[in-house]
């Protein structure tokens, strides 16, 4: 078993059948860099007090959660009161409910846990679960409570354990048409859709997450050793002036871009493989018809810098 203290620990039930399982956080910040607010003059770090208008600090015991049911007016209710809310899922989440693994949108997926046996005597009747989802493909759904919270769960294989999901309730999301009723309903070029679907096949490639890193933590890393380093640390100032400057000048053809792009991954792709030969030929022609636009000028002035990097 984790060292880690698991974060609930009661019974999977799956019909008649009762599990004793353990959740442990599958997700960790201690690679993420934290601060904390420092008074300059003195150094020292800055602590919160809970104030009372009219009254002052006042201490944590004498503290209750208030649900206001009026502007100005509480219904109170103390940690006890709270506990005392009977909810079966507290100690047993039950499988009500099975799914396509692939049915679920993502947007509904919250935070990952993992969840393992709490002995060996549990182990049988757990790979049995786990075998039976895997074998199915189906993902179980389930409720349980956690940290003050009734949650919708779904439960997958993960190796040789369960991974447990929380998921958001339908009315936690937002509906996406105030958002995306802007965008037009037109189909994208046929000529542009070829090159990008190229390259997007180009750079298609197993997930591997270990590829990916986070570059803003390790630069944030750097400036705190280098400050670390100075007895009189000083604030790092940035250079407004070496910032990306965004114009006219960089704007070129869309077209002229993918194709760029697909250059580029050919150089170090694996297949090497050139557009499709549709998507050329009409690529060509428009070309030929806008060689006096500015669009065109652009993209020959683009094309032609191109070729003087490469030579160079």
């Amino acid at each position: 078993m984790p060292a880690a203290r698991p974060v609930w620990k009661g019974q999977l039930r799956l019909s008649l059948v009762s599990i004793p399982v353990e959740l442990y956080s599958a997700t960790k910040t201690s690679s993420k860099i934290s601060f904390r607010q420092i008074h300059e003059p003195s150094g020292k770090p800055v602590k919160y007090q809970k104030v009372v208008p009219g009254v002052g600090p006042v201490d944590t015991d004498e503290i209750l959660k208030g649900f206001e049911y009026e502007k100005g007016n509480y219904v109170l209710l103390s940690e006890d009161e709270i506990d005392e809310v009977k909810l079966e899922t507290k100690k047993t989440l039950e499988l009500t409910q099975f799914v396509g693994s692939c049915e679920i949108d993502p947007l509904y997926f919250d935070k990952p846990y993992f969840m393992v046996p709490q002995d060996d005597l549990a182990e049988d009747a757990f790979r049995v679960v786990r075998d039976a989802l895997r074998q199915s493909e189906k993902v179980g759904l389930g409720q349980l409570a956690l940290r003050g919270k009734e949650y919708l769960v779904a439960i997958k294989p993960c190796g040789t354990g369960l991974l447990l999901e929380t998921l958001h309730y339908e009315d936690e999301i937002r509906k996406s048409d105030s958002f995306f009723s802007g965008i037009g309903e037109e189909e994208a070029d046929e000529d542009l859709l070829g090159v990008a679907s190229e390259l997007i096949e180009r750079k298609t490639a197993p997930f591997d997450a270990a590829v990916f890193k986070d570059h803003y933590v390790k630069a944030l890393r750097d400036v705190i050793d280098s400050k670390l380093k100075k007895k009189r640390p000083k604030v790092v100032e940035s250079d407004d002036d070496e910032a990306p400057k965004r114009g006219g000048d960089n704007v070129i053809d869309l077209m002229a871009a993918l194709k760029e792009s697909l250059e580029k991954s050919g150089e170090g792709g694996k297949s090497g493989r050139k557009p499709a030969a549709k998507a050329s030929s009409s690529a060509k022609s428009r070309s030929g018809k806008a060689g006096t636009g500015k669009s065109s000028s652009r993209a020959k002035s683009s094309s032609s810098s191109g070729r003087q990097r490469k030579s160079a």
